[in-house]
This record gives C-alpha cells, sequence and structure tokens, in this order.
C-alpha cells in the first residue's frame, strides 16, 4: 500500500451523499460503506476528522421550512447535521473505531461542544472527530464550516467526497463534453464560478493554503489519499 500524502485530513461528506438512492433520509448501507473508508483512512496511519451535512434530511422538511425566515432555516440544517454525525458515530463504533462528535451548538445530553483544543486532543489520540452543528450560526453553509474547521485543526488537505471523480468545466451528467482538470486554482475555482464549494469555504482554504481534494465516493478515499485514484486537487497557483 503506497504512503498518504496527508497525515491530518478533514473529510467533507454531504447529507445527499447519505441518502443512497432514496429521495430524502439515511441509506444505512451508504453510511457504512464511507464509514469503512474512513477505517481505511485511518489504518494507514491519517488523522481523520469529518463534517457531514444536513441535506438528506432537510430536503424532507423543504417544504415545511419555505415559508420561513433564513435564521430559522438555517438552525433547522443545523440540527439535522446533528442527527447525521451520531449516524455517522454509529457506523464508525461498529467497526471498532473510537469516535468523538463535537457539536458548534451545545448538547451535552448526546455530544460534546465544540472546544478547538479538545478537538485536536482526541485527533492526536486517533479518534476520528466528527463536526456537527455547521459554524453554530446562520447563513453559513457546512462547506464553510469544513473550511473553518480544517484550518483550525491544522489539517493537511480538505477532502471533500461528490458524486463525480473530481471537478469538471460543467456537470459531467448533462454535458459529455465537459473538461475534467486534474489540478485547479482556487482563483480559477471562483472566475469560472464552479460550483465546487461556496465561495467563502474557497477563500478560507486559500487564505490557509489548505488544498482541496475531489473525489467520488464510489470510488474511496484511499485512493485520492495515496495518490493512486482519480480526483482533482485545488491549490495556488506555482
Amino acid at each position: 500500500m503506497a504512503e498518504p500524502t496527508y497525515r491530518r485530513v478533514l473529510l467533507k461528506v454531504s447529507g445527499e451523499a447519505l441518502m443512497g438512492e432514496q429521495e430524502f433520509g439515511l441509506d444505512l448501507p451508504t453510511v457504512e460503506r464511507i464509514a469503512g473508508e474512513v477505517k481505511a483512512a485511518t489504518e494507514l496511519g491519517v488523522q481523520v476528522c469529518m463534517v457531514v451535512g444536513g441535506g438528506n434530511i432537510f430536503r424532507g422538511l423543504s417544504m415545511a421550512a419555505s415559508g420561513m425566515e433564513r435564521a430559522s432555516a438555517d438552525y433547522m440544517g443545523m440540527l439535522a447535521t446533528v442527527m447525521n454525525a451520531l449516524a455517522m458515530q454509529n457506523s464508525l463504533e461498529a467497526i471498532g473505531l473510537d469516535t468523538r462528535v463535537l457539536s458548534a451548538i451545545e448538547m451535552q445530553s448526546i455530544c460534546e461542544p465544540y472546544i478547538r483544543r479538545r478537538a485536536i486532543r482526541h485527533l492526536e489520540k486517533g479518534r476520528v472527530v466528527i463536526f456537527a452543528g455547521g459554524t453554530g450560526n446562520p447563513f453559513f453553509t457546512t462547506d464553510t464550516g469544513a473550511a473553518l474547521r480544517a484550518a483550525e485543526m491544522g489539517c493537511e488537505a480538505l477532502f471533500k467526497g461528490t458524486q463525480v471523480d473530481g471537478i469538471y468545466s460543467a456537470d459531467p451528467k448533462k454535458d459529455p463534453d465537459a473538461e475534467r482538470y486534474d489540478e485547479i486554482t482556487y482563483r480559477d475555482i471562483l472566475t469560472k464560478d464552479l460550483q465546487v464549494m461556496d465561495q467563502a469555504a474557497v477563500s478560507l482554504t486559500r487564505e490557509n493554503g489548505i488544498p482541496i481534494v475531489v473525489f467520488s465516493l464510489k470510488d474511496g478515499i484511499v485512493g485520492a489519499l495515496t495518490g493512486q485514484g482519480k480526483f482533482t486537487t485545488v491549490v495556488n497557483a506555482s
């Protein structure tokens, strides 16, 4: 097995990725498969922390939330990320990984409050840390939350698991002529308005020199970690 390129990473998984073929909700086999990939990464000696979105749950609530003010709807989305984090924790611990869920919104009966130094200590002890509750503030996406936590944890890269094997000039499912990039700069992501992560997240990673590695969840994280799989890396211009 090849050596990993990075020793501490943050893995961002969208809530939609946990749905499987369902319209919303959790698909347990999909969650278990992602948990298996995380275990494989830790067996390479990589320290892994995670941010899981809430779109799979919030999609089912979107009609009810459509008439709400943005802040209230965002808080509902944050609570959805806590539910997904607990599901991921359950699957990780079922295969023998020591795991902690830290939430930006305190709910001490079910998870720990987010404290930066505590989170770093968990990573140093080999635990998988799952960050829930976004940033704790409305008007910020889980992408921005992931970029923020990656910077705070001193991660060497932010891995974003998607449905495709990298970044394309257009949606490859709709445009068969879309160009695939092996490497692209933060500036190009912003100027070409490529829908990889929101602009705040891209700016945060750029300012802190954290590469974004976009890979397919179907292919798994190990190939991207070792440089052997198909993925796109977002970096500063050389």
